[in-house]
């Protein structure tokens, strides 16, 4: 049979010939199954052969073994001391592993005494023979300072964990003939220790009394030559002939003596340390808790080292073992957007020189990682460049394209081994370049998540592409897909099923394990004095089902309660609360009797008695009370070993559900129903109108609490934001907030065109800035009049005391600014401490030492009002469903723009912001009294191609304003029952003017109402003569609400 027909691992002869080459383990030499050593064997495909059934019964004869008593040495350098010191360690040395190997090479007779044997491993004493010399290998690697002795200590299972750590010591396979410890005499020194003969004198001190024998619980051979069997586990030691020939197979294939059951590789769930290292493994991991025995190679744990690299965290310790192996990879934490969950053992991977030697000649990389956005792509592609120079360059390249068509053809590949990208740019290089995932041998999807939510096509299209090139490689490339995220989502399981190879699931969050688990989520409407009716419903159901049921409250009253009503109803039930005299142990013990016995087992208990139960194998939890995500989380812990193992088909698959979950909504469940309603939505549980009605409200009312807050800045640029319920900002218009500043009638004139000197870029369509007057400006002869007066020394003032919100004068260079403290920390020792200003007239802000502020003096400096107003550019956003603009535009638009005059017509104005389009660009030709304009931002912007269309911007803005315009109106008119005011202005057309809704300035901008005499207050200072302008479509409309209250001049036909 030939090779490629195999379907399960078997065991393989080989011949000498064939062409096509692949990675192969022969069962009959032990091999050490690690990365980071690179012992991985190539050999010709077509040189692999199926045993014949009779052969494949021969035992196994290669023996794993370790040096006894012999630990490794190596150099520990202190990168961030700068010092190195000989000590030991867990690791073999590549000095010792070469001169290990060495030894091996030369030798024309290898021999060895068996002093232990621990876990299936022989500890021995290996003697070899060089030119007619007999040589301790044991000893030799101490005189060299390889090793040093010392004497094995605690327990064998103690013992096992550092066992992987000593076999990295290994030449592959070694005949080696057992034979008595009489072999070779060791030597004793007088103080009864046993070294070798070629130790050096001032090594003596680092080895161990070996004359004393170990006290772990392992076989250990008396000093006088036995037959091998006798080192077999349970098999004694004195047997007659014919037993040990009966031993003897077994003791070559040692499996057949386990008696104890091995543990499933489907570890379905354990908790490791604390309660909230909680992990859902779908096969088993041993972890890597420490970054000296990580699979990681060693120049990248150098670098970690010199980083202060604090991991591996929890979910890293189970993410990188597989990874590092080269499996598929789901992992699913609160870490799940931390890039170090993949790019250590991606790095170790792309280090193994055998990765390269199959790949076909031609250009493309070994990694690609995909990215939700061009920030967080830039974030992994900084940490590949700073990790990566521990060993070969892999010369990372960041793909981000426009949507320019010659922006493809430009991107530079050659040469370059990991990608890091986002679905949309991958695309359109795609587009370009069909064979750029020839070679690709892994593929990671970050934050899988929100790649899924926001471009699930595009990623499955990458995936289809992805999958159809691994189809056509050559050479039996490896193919790796590694999906990391914060959690579960939906269509993560038909990336499972169709282009994943039995993945390793590492799930660190409760819920999200639930999710995966298929626990159903079943959510019952009820009112709160009927939940007791509602309960016993639910209860009777379950009891056709023998299952094991939580009734969870958060109080002891209702524990009693419900404990009680059961009892009434014939309802077999236990309660556990912390005034309850029965332990925990007691309750738990009958808990489990009752269901072992055919009795539905019914716990009524309290949320603060489940860690102390620990109880993990409940089939059915019932929310008895309404609880918060934190509570409910760790609820659905009490049911995490009936989660499911397997992909399920379909959300509603009863014969997949093993766990339920039910939720007794009631009309006093409000506090935490966003956060629930949103993860049932996510189970795809059917949610009842009145949970989706009531958990409305509460929004509603915790936008209401945020009202303090700064308007969402994504909504005042964008006229979007894409996540409400998470962004901490206000996404309404508060009348009275709004009001807080306002822009002076006289600053904008004529709406259709004003002149705008851009100063403070903050982004590629918003800047903070001044509009400026085409007459006499004021702030220029201002500004003219204070660089005139501080001129002068003895006119500048420093201030002793810094008060916050009052302004100062503060000198840079040639120019006195007018700045207001936002911010003042502690003082230092000196009375000088950092102040935070806000430049009033410019918009942006900065931190000086307080004794650089001047006083501003005189009164006439504060007089005129903060010129400074915020600007945004309308009808462009980013492309590809960017949240923010990528540095390149920005840059671009700030090196066009900062500085210079533009015209721009204003299209709506809120307090301090002007919406502005167009932005035109201008020159001024004073001889011919004309302006040129030279660009439009807007145009500019689209031509980078990383910019978009966005129609519906200011048609958002205006819904904000008219909704808020509709509800203060509507609360004004019992106070201020005044009947419109309707004016015709000098063109001639009908306007209506309605008082400006203003938008919020910051706290620290805002004085306190008893400060509104000063003369600061003009900053936040109601000012009824504010103007809002907002175009109109058609000549002839009329605003639905006219107040005195609201005086908004509405430009009709504009």
């Amino acid at each position: 049979m030939e090779a490629s027909e195999i379907q399960t691992p078997g065991r393989t002869v080989l011949s000498s010939s064939g062409k096509q080459e692949v990675v192969y383990e022969t069962s009959d030499f032990w091999r050490r199954n690690s990365a980071l050593q690179n012992e991985v064997i190539l050999i010709l495909f077509c040189s692999i052969r199926v045993v014949a059934g009779a052969f494949a019964k021969i035992p196994h004869r290669a023996k794993k073994c370790r040096l006894h008593c012999t630990k490794p040495l190596t150099l520990h350098i202190d990168y961030c001391e700068n010092t190195a010191k000989i000590g030991p360690t867990k690791r073999w040395d590549t000095a010792a592993i070469q001169h290990f190997r060495k030894l091996l090479e030369e030798v024309t007779e290898i021999k060895a005494t068996i002093q232990a044997v621990e876990d299936k491993v022989l500890e021995v004493f290996l003697f070899v023979t060089i030119r007619d010399e007999k040589i301790c290998v044991n000893d030799d690697l101490v005189a060299k300072h390889f090793a040093y002795y010392k004497e094995a200590e605690g327990t064998a299972g103690g013992s096992a964990d550092n066992s992987d750590d000593e076999v990295s010591l290994n030449a592959g396979y070694v005949l080696v003939e057992f034979v008595g410890p009489t072999f070779l005499a060791r030597p004793k020194l007088p103080f009864g220790e046993e070294v070798s003969p070629h130790l050096e004198p001032d090594l003596a001190g680092c080895n161990c009394v070996l004359q004393k024998r170990s006290q772990r619980p392992h076989t250990v051979l008396k000093d006088k030559t036995v037959p091998v069997v006798s080192m077999v586990p349970a098999v004694p030691s004195k047997e007659d002939k014919a037993v040990q020939t009966e031993r003897l197979p077994q003791f070559l294939n040692p499996d057949s003596l386990q008696t104890h059951t091995v543990e499933d590789d489907q570890q379905s769930c354990k908790s490791v340390g604390k309660e909230k290292n909680f992990v859902f493994l779908s096969k088993k991991i041993e972890p890597s808790s420490v970054l000296e025995t990580a699979p990681l190679f060693d120049g990248l744990k150098k670098e970690l080292v010199w980083n202060k690299f604090s991991g591996p965290t929890f979910t890293e310790s189970y993410c990188w073992p597989p990874v590092a192996q080269g499996c598929d990879v789901i992992a699913i934490s609160h870490q799940g957007n931390d890039p170090f969950l993949y790019i250590p053992p991606v790095l170790t991977l792309l280090q193994l020189e055998s990765d390269c030697q199959v790949l076909p000649d031609m250009s493309g990389p070994l990694a690609l990682i995909l990215c939700p956005g061009w920030k967080k792509a830039q974030l992994v592609f900084d940490l590949l460049k700073t990790y990566g120079k521990g060993g070969r360059r892999l010369h990372p390249v960041l793909v981000i394209l426009g949507q320019n068509k010659e922006a493809a053809s430009q991107v530079e590949i050659q040469g370059c081994e990991v990608v890091v990208t986002t679905p949309f740019n991958l695309l359109r290089l795609l587009e370009h370049n069909t064979r750029f995932l020839c070679r690709l041998c892994h593929l990671v999807l970050d934050e899988i998540e929100v790649l899924f939510s926001g471009t699930t096509e595009q990623v499955f299209t990458i995936l289809d592409c992805y999958k159809k090139a691994t189809a056509q490689a050559q050479g039996g490339l490896p193919h790796q897909i590694i999906a990391v995220g914060t959690q579960w989502n939906k269509h993560i399981t038909p990336l499972i099923k169709e282009f994943m190879n039995d993945p390793h699931i590492v799930i660190t969050v409760i819920k999200e394990a639930a999710l995966f688990g298929n626990v159903q989520q079943v959510v019952q409407p009820c009112m709160n004095s009927s939940r007791t009716a509602e309960l016993l419903k639910i209860l009777d159901f379950t009891q056709r089902n023998l299952q094991k049921v939580l009734v969870f409250t958060d109080s002891v009253t209702e524990v009693e309660m419900i404990h009680k009503a059961l009892k009434s109803n014939s309802v077999v039930s236990l309660k556990k609360h912390k005034e309850s005299k029965c332990n925990a142990k007691c309750v738990l013990e009958r808990w489990r009797k009752m269901h072992s016995s055919g009795t539905p087992a019914v716990l009524v208990l309290t949320d603060g008695c489940l860690q102390s139960l620990g109880i993990r194998d409940a089939t059915c939890v019932i929310h008895f009370s309404f609880p918060s995500p934190g509570v409910f989380e760790q609820r659905l812990q009490s049911m995490s070993d009936d989660f499911c193992t397997g992909i399920k088909d379909s959300a509603v698959d009863e014969e997949h559900t093993k766990a339920k979950s039910v939720i007794l909504l009631a009309e006093n469940s409000f506090c935490h129903a966003p956060g629930i309603l949103h993860y049932l939505k996510r189970a795809e549980a059917e949610i009842p109108e009145e949970f989706c009605d009531l958990t409305a409200k509460v929004l509603e009312s915790g936008e209401n609490e945020k009202s303090s807050r700064p308007f969402c800045a994504s909504l005042k640029t964008f006229g979007i934001c894409r996540n409400r319920t998470e962004c901490p900002d206000c996404h309404q218009i508060s009348f009275s907030i709004d009001m807080a500043q306002n822009i002076a009638d006289e600053m904008v004139e004529t709406p259709e065109r004003v002149t705008i000197l851009p100063l403070f870029i903050i982004h590629a369509t918003n800047y903070f800035g001044r509009v400026v007057k085409k007459q006499k400006d004021q702030y220029t002869v201002l500004a003219k009049e204070m660089n005139d007066y501080f001129k002068v020394p003895g006119h500048r003032i420093s201030v002793n005391t810094v008060e916050k919100s009052v302004y100062y004068g503060l000198h840079e260079g040639a120019n006195c600014h007018r700045v207001q403290v936002v911010e003042t920390p502690a003082k230092d020792e000196e009375n000088i401490c950092k102040v935070t200003n806000k430049y009033i007239d410019e918009g942006r802000t900065s931190q000086v030492n307080s004794d650089q502020l001047l006083h501003l003096f005189p009164s006439e400096f504060q007089s005129l009002p903060p010129q400074a107003v915020e600007i945004v550019v309308c009808r462009v956003k980013p492309i590809d469903n960017e949240v923010e603009w990528n540095p390149k535009v920005t840059d671009h638009i700030n090196h066009k723009i900062k500085g210079k005059l533009h015209h721009a017509k204003v299209v709506h104005t809120l307090g301090r912001t002007v919406w502005v389009d167009p932005m035109v660009g201008v020159t001024n030709l004073p001889t011919m009294k004309m302006w040129i304009n030279e660009y439009n931002i807007r145009a500019e912007i689209l031509s980078t191609g990383l910019g978009t269309d966005n129609p519906e911007h200011v048609g958002e803005i205006q819904k904000l304003c008219r909704q808020i315009a509709v509800l203060d109106h509507a609360q004004s008119l019992e106070h201020l029952p005044a009947k419109p005011e309707t004016t015709v202005g000098k063109s001639g057309k009908l306007g209506t003017s309605v008082q400006a809704l203003l938008v919020r300035s910051t706290k620290e901008d805002t004085a306190g109402a008893e400060e509104a005499s000063s003369p600061q207050d003009t900053l936040i200072q109601e000012n009824s003569a504010g103007n809002c302008s907002s175009s109109v479509g058609l000549p002839g409309s009329k605003p639905s609400i006219i107040s005195d209250v609201f005086k908004c001049e509405f430009k009709l036909g504009a």
